[in-house]
């Protein structure tokens, strides 16, 4: 098992501009505020990024997985003129009624990235704007933060339903608060 611990991310409204109803085309795709620099810094402190998304605009037939490809090439593209490389993306294209095991909140995705990182869930964090992705910290025993950007701000209006460790402003307030839990472990240890 790695030593490196890792940060789960969400894409849409977590790192990108979440795009009503879904990121169709890669002229859609723009980092929200802050969010490179971010990554970039929790990579500096060595982290590994993964990003767990759902596209279920694929398995509705909105977009075929060569234009989502053409999305993830103008994401990974934009992070990569800001100096932010992903240790990898992580996508379901199912439609929500296909009964897969990797649409999340259910793990597969995250079992995957585990299979090829070997890192360690319980050291882990996972950063997302939905109750699914608090849903899914919760079951791989990562600790949570749902951000405000994205959908982050009706959810809480409307209830989680699960309630996560952290809620933030944004991803920049999420890497602040892993900044000071992690240099608080590392003093008691």
């Amino acid at each position: 098992m790695s030593k490196r611990r890792f940060v789960i991310l969400d894409r849409d409204g977590t790192i990108i501009e979440g795009v009503q109803p879904y990121v169709l085309h890669p002229d859609q795709v723009a980092l929200l505020p802050g969010a490179a620099r971010t990554l970039r810094e929790l990579k500096s402190q060595g982290f590994g990024l993964i990003v767990v998304t759902n596209q279920s605009a694929v398995g509705r037939g909105l977009i075929d997985s060569s234009r989502l490809e053409e999305i993830h090439q103008r994401f990974i593209g934009l992070l990569a003129r800001e100096g932010v490389e992903l240790d990898g993306i992580y996508v379901c294209t199912h439609h929500p009624d296909d009964k897969c095991v990797c649409r999340k909140p259910l793990p597969g995705l995250v079992d995957q990235a585990v299979s090829e990182h070997g890192f360690d869930l319980k050291q882990s964090f996972l950063i997302g704007d939905d109750a699914k992705d608090i849903e899914l910290g919760h079951a791989i025993g990562a600790t949570t933060f749902l951000v405000r950007t994205g959908h982050g701000e009706s959810f809480l209006a409307g209830g989680l339903g699960i309630q996560p460790h952290h809620v933030v402003a944004d991803l920049p307030s999420a890497a602040s608060v892993i900044h000071t839990l992690t240099v608080d472990r590392s003093n008691a240890a």
